[in-house]
């Protein structure tokens, strides 16, 4: 088997950034013996570090001790993808809701230099993906984004790959695990705030978790999935939205006596004229639904098409590792692909 080396750059060297670079350490002999593929670091890129530059690869082990001493400082991202000679970046900086910036211009940046951009931003997708996707087809590259929602789990190379021509017609799921956690807190017994603390101390909630609260990220969830797979056109203020504030301990409870369940849902359905409506709003639903089983960290989806009335995804306490996959599998594919 003929082994072809790519040059990796990495944009966003936190927890997720790390993890991947572990994953690449672990699958290298199998990378290398199943698919022909070696790899080498020559980019690293985060707020702390600037644009940082190996040519001849950065030691991946001391990466992960954070040893970027065998780096060379690049000006800009065009400079550090350049000198990096990139054939793939991974894009991982944080979420810019409003724009997708910087992120939608590091991605032009590498698509427009000829490498390929896989990433595990939403922001990108829910601004920039038509763009970003024609850019890619006409370098002949690939924009690949299946750690953006739901942590790796193949949703969107679902129906990319294994299930051509078939339409969607709606979506239904729980996608936000901060909210999930929070519920439960509050149906244990435990105050808002408390329950909100919990999933701080937890590592699932934000510092600040407004956005979750408020439904943001579960909008800018449903967005990415409507517009990828629905071909809809939907900006963020196009969902209804609905937190979980009003939600109080008593009705949680309540509920649960009941045979019911409160969880704040993510949906949208193309209507019979083609218009596609969209919404985050916490539902009560009753314990046979999916979406009510789910518990904890965990997410599930259900998608309506004119072939499978009811085809359902469950993800079960996605870790670091889950979104590092799905980062590994669209390289995987990218660089098959060519």
């Amino acid at each position: 088997m003929d082994i072809c080396t790519h040059n990796l750059c990495i944009v966003g060297l936190g927890n997720v950034g790390r993890a991947f670079v572990a994953l690449l350490l672990e699958k290298r002999q199998e990378l290398r013996n199943k698919y022909g593929i070696a790899w080498r670091l020559t980019g690293v890129a985060s707020r702390r570090l600037g644009w940082l530059v190996a040519r001849d690869g950065f030691t991946s082990e001391k990466l992960m001790g954070g040893d970027v001493s065998e780096g060379e400082r690049a000006g800009d991202v065009r400079e550090w993808l350049k000198s990096g000679e990139a054939d793939a970046l991974f894009e991982m900086s944080s979420l810019n809701a409003a724009s997708g910036q910087p992120a939608i211009d590091h991605i032009r940046a590498a698509l427009e230099m000829g490498a390929h951009a896989i990433s595990a931003n939403k922001g990108p997708v829910i601004h920039a993906y038509r763009e970003l996707t024609e850019l890619a087809a006409a370098k002949g590259r690939r924009f690949l984004f299946e750690s953006a929602v739901m942590d790796g789990v193949p949703i969107f190379s679902l129906f990319r790959e294994t299930m051509p021509a078939v339409e969607i017609r709606a979506f239904r799921g729980v996608l936000n695990s901060t909210t999930n956690v929070i519920l439960e807190g509050m149906e244990s017994g435990m105050t808002f705030d408390d329950a909100v603390r919990q999933a701080q101390a937890l590592g699932v909630a934000e510092s600040d978790p407004t956005d979750d609260i408020e439904g943001v990220d579960a909008a800018v969830k449903v967005v990415a999935l409507a517009n990828v797979l629905m071909d809809a056109e939907l900006k963020i203020g196009d969902v209804r939205r609905q937190g979980i504030r009003g939600i109080t301990a008593d009705q949680l409870r309540e509920a649960g006596a009941n045979g019911n369940a409160w969880k704040l849902v993510c949906s949208a359905r193309r209507s019979a004229e083609g218009s596609i409506t969209a919404e985050v709003r916490p539902q009560r639903l009753r314990l046979e639904d999916p979406l009510a089983q789910v518990k904890g960290t965990s997410s599930v989806i259900s998608f309506e098409t004119y072939v499978l009335p009811d085809l359902t995804t469950t993800e079960k306490d996605p870790t670091l590792m889950t979104t590092a996959y799905g980062l590994l599998a669209d390289f995987v594919k990218a660089v098959a692909s060519g």
